[in-house]
């Protein structure tokens, strides 16, 4: 159980984290739109350097029990002896596993921010993320035979019902990009539509794989986890790896990332003034940047306090309550970009993203009664 001052800690992560990282983001794409993949590195980046520190050690590993008394008495486990040279804390899962999510998490994350570039509004793309329950419904009913209660069923028919009124409301959407010969409007926004489709799928087998890796090294090492003085908290292992591991892909767009760079560099000047004292005091000084690297750091600070919020609620609550805590967030965002970007609302908008997140939430609770029943059964 969480408490109170933990409680506020990851909910101030999460919506303070996330909310302000949508703005970010929203702010880059439209002016960029074709930054994803160099805005996705960067993310992948902070979020690998913050964990690398908690994965290294200076204790040796410990030392498994035995028995060599002469009563075959088992041996008490010695303290650690400490070493010169770091190593790697202990895992708690295999590095295969992790490939496969990294591997998974890399193509989805990449597809999720080049979507943008097809003329994709926020508003959509916060909305239509919000349907994986849909895909995870037909996967876990096709892979693992699990089985769903009529409000589930019903809030699955909702949430789609949503999506499609979302998806047909911007359908011809402005934007602040140049068009591309040859190309129409529509024909790009279907594009941006199947992007973020494909990427909904792919989290949808993301979660199965993860389902499996908990049910098969997770639930078994955090029995062991208080034992392990080398130890290290689970979703922090599973944050750095599935990170960290994923860097090396991004040299296969290595040409974008610069060309963004460059591009990004040419955006107007700002000056970033730092306080003075003493006889410097009537002078002013400080770097002269491009406005839009500052929302670029911005950007990369916001996704990781969102990804470690969202982490340590992972770790210590239950999926159900997690999943009602996101879809909270995600309306906070859809209403915070109409608010300060304006000019995306519209009837069949809010009426899709309200059926939306009514059907998530149904869908949830749905969840906490097929467990009981599955329970009394």
């Amino acid at each position: 159980m969480l408490s109170l001052s933990d409680w506020i800690t990851a909910l101030s992560l999460v919506f303070g984290g996330c909310c302000s990282n949508a703005i970010t983001l929203e702010h880059i794409t439209a002016r960029y739109p074709n930054a994803g993949v160099l805005i996705t590195f960067f993310q992948f980046l902070i979020v690998s350097l913050y964990g690398l520190p908690k994965q290294f050690t200076f204790d040796d590993p410990p030392e498994s029990k035995h028995a060599n008394g002469p009563n075959g008495t088992v041996s008490a486990p010695t303290t650690p002896r400490r070493r010169w040279i770091p190593r790697l804390k202990n895992r708690k899962v295999p590095l295969l596993p992790y490939f496969i999510q990294v591997a998974l998490f890399f193509v989805l994350s990449t597809l999720n921010n080049a979507a943008f570039a097809y003329h994709i509004p926020m508003t959509v793309h916060i909305v239509f993320r919000s349907g994986g329950m849909i895909i995870n419904m037909i996967l876990g009913w096709m892979f693992t035979k699990k089985r769903y209660t009529v409000r589930q069923v019903v809030s699955v028919v909702v949430v789609t019902a949503g999506i499609i009124t979302t998806t047909l409301s911007a359908s011809k959407p402005k934007s602040h990009t140049a068009e591309v010969p040859g190309t129409s409007n529509t024909s790009l926004y279907a594009t941006g539509i199947s992007i973020l489709g494909l990427a909904l799928v792919l989290s949808g087998f993301l979660g199965l794989i993860q389902d499996w890796v908990y049910a098969r090294y997770i639930a078994s090492a955090e029995a062991e986890a208080a034992s392990d003085p080398t130890g290290q908290s689970l979703w922090q292992e599973h944050m750095f790896y599935l990170h960290s591991l994923a860097l090396p892909l991004f040299y296969l767009s290595k040409d974008n990332i610069s060309m963004e760079l460059t591009r990004m560099s040419s955006s107007p000047p700002v000056f970033l003034s730092l306080p003075q004292s003493g006889p410097l005091a009537p002078y002013e000084a400080g770097p002269i940047v491009p406005s839009i690297f500052v929302y670029l750091l911005l950007n990369t600070c916001t996704q990781l306090v969102c990804v470690v919020g969202v982490n340590r609620l992972t770790g210590r609550v239950s999926s159900l309550t997690v999943n009602l805590i996101l879809t909270v967030r995600k309306a906070i965002s859809l209403l915070l970009s109409v608010a300060v970007y304006g000019g995306q609302g519209n009837t069949e908008m809010w009426v899709g993203a309200g059926l939306v997140f009514i059907g998530t939430i149904g869908y949830s609770t749905g969840i906490k009664s097929n467990d009981q029943k599955e329970k009394k059964d």
